[in-house]
């Protein structure tokens, strides 16, 4: 099963409808396989589906969001989305922040916060780092 049968699974197992738009929506962040904006997603789509609204686009990434097929991040104040990652273990990632391309960072700090944070319970946590990738620097 694909990761876009995966998903649509997902949305059908939690009450959603199966619409093409939803699935081409899902197909563009496996094409792109990088964090994109709603407005990248709009013009992705915009030529399949000339009168597709941003406000249609950003319910329906963010029902992805709810149901853990996307995830997301911010980048200069804006909202960017990506698949959630798969990959086995546990791992944080590298963003560009001109094109929004990731990289897996495999090594993870808590172990230093841990020790500043005794007694407390941290349910959970993400690491990332903004830069240049090698194509946009």
């Amino acid at each position: 099963m694909t990761t876009v049968e995966q998903a649509i699974e997902t949305l059908k197992e939690h009450g959603y409808k199966y619409t093409d738009k939803r699935e081409n929506m899902l197909s563009v962040f496996i094409t792109e396989n990088r964090y994109l904006t709603a407005k990248e997603v709009q013009l992705h789509l915009k030529e399949k589906y000339p009168s597709i609204s941003y406000d249609t686009i950003y319910r329906n990434i963010y029902t992805f969001v709810k149901l853990n097929v996307l995830e997301e991040t911010e980048l200069n104040g804006e909202k960017m989305f990506r698949f959630r990652c798969k990959h086995a273990g546990h791992h944080h990632h590298f963003i560009c922040t001109s094109c929004g391309k990731t990289k897996k960072i495999e090594m993870c700090p808590m172990n230093f916060f841990n020790d500043q944070l005794i007694g407390c319970t941290i349910e959970s946590h993400r690491f990332e780092i903004f830069g240049k990738c090698e194509n946009c620097s």
